[in-house]
């Protein structure tokens, strides 16, 4: 591609629509056994006081020069601004692109949506930031109404969670480091809306076993039967393993 042709380009660059980009956020964690989701209290119009997913506007560069930030740059920023949370190392996949005309009142703006999992331990470390009122971690069995398109794009995650729980390795990130079988078995529950038995369940665990992808971790959990053993992700599965999609 030659320079002359970019230099022609951005002279007429002007002629074509420029919708804006924004990137919304679909934050998963377990609490009290229920799959739950992060929502902020919107501070401002359109929908102000109302819940919606965390996000915000792609910067953009002032030129050709400038390109500005990726989107999943734009992703981590906007997540961190509005809830305190820095997810360097957090599970982040793309869900996907989000543009019906009138999704947003203010213009034509079209959404990349990502879906992230947050491990329990952290999840109290959330607060509202500079752009929102509130943020608040939802159980998926009581949601309240959503802003804009978000219940379009959180029911949209939830079927990507499901489609990827068994080829992937994403239940890992919503357990302690160290978790016993019945606490996994929660996740998938969660995650799937369905009781799992628990004997069907336990022949899926070895195979995970078997195949390397868990090995047993020191010590024990109490529970109200028996101490269970405890068990740990390898890191060796090929699928889901890594941080960003």
């Amino acid at each position: 591609m030659s320079d002359d042709f970019i230099q022609a380009y951005r002279t007429r660059a002007h002629r074509y629509p420029k919708p804006s980009v924004t990137v919304d956020l679909v934050v998963f964690t377990m609490l009290e056994g229920d799959l739950q989701v992060l929502l902020i209290e919107r501070a401002e119009p359109p929908f102000q006081g109302q819940w919606a997913l965390p996000g915000g506007f792609v910067r953009v560069g002032d030129s050709f020069d400038d390109p500005g930030e990726s989107l999943e740059q734009a992703a981590r920023r906007e997540l961190a601004e509005e809830t305190g949370l820095a997810l360097e190392d957090a599970w982040l996949e793309q869900v996907g692109a989000f543009g019906d005309p009138g999704r947003d009142p203010r213009m034509r703006i079209i959404s990349i949506a990502y879906t992230a999992l947050l491990r329990p331990s952290l999840a109290p470390r959330i607060g509202a930031g500079s752009d929102a009122s509130d943020a608040r971690w939802w159980p998926m069995t009581a949601l309240p109404a959503l802003a804009f398109d978000h219940a379009d794009i959180l029911h949209a995650a939830h079927l990507h969670l499901r489609a990827r729980l068994y080829s992937s390795a994403i239940a890992f990130e919503l357990v302690p480091e160290s978790f016993t079988v019945a606490e996994l078995r929660r996740v998938y529950q969660a995650i799937l809306a369905e009781e799992l038995d628990a004997g069907n369940f336990r022949r899926h665990f070895r195979r995970l076993q078997a195949d390397g992808v868990l090995v047993e971790a020191p010590g024990r959990r109490l529970t109200p039967t028996k101490p269970a053993k405890l068990f740990r992700f390898s890191g060796t599965s090929g699928g889901g393993t890594s941080k960003t999609g």
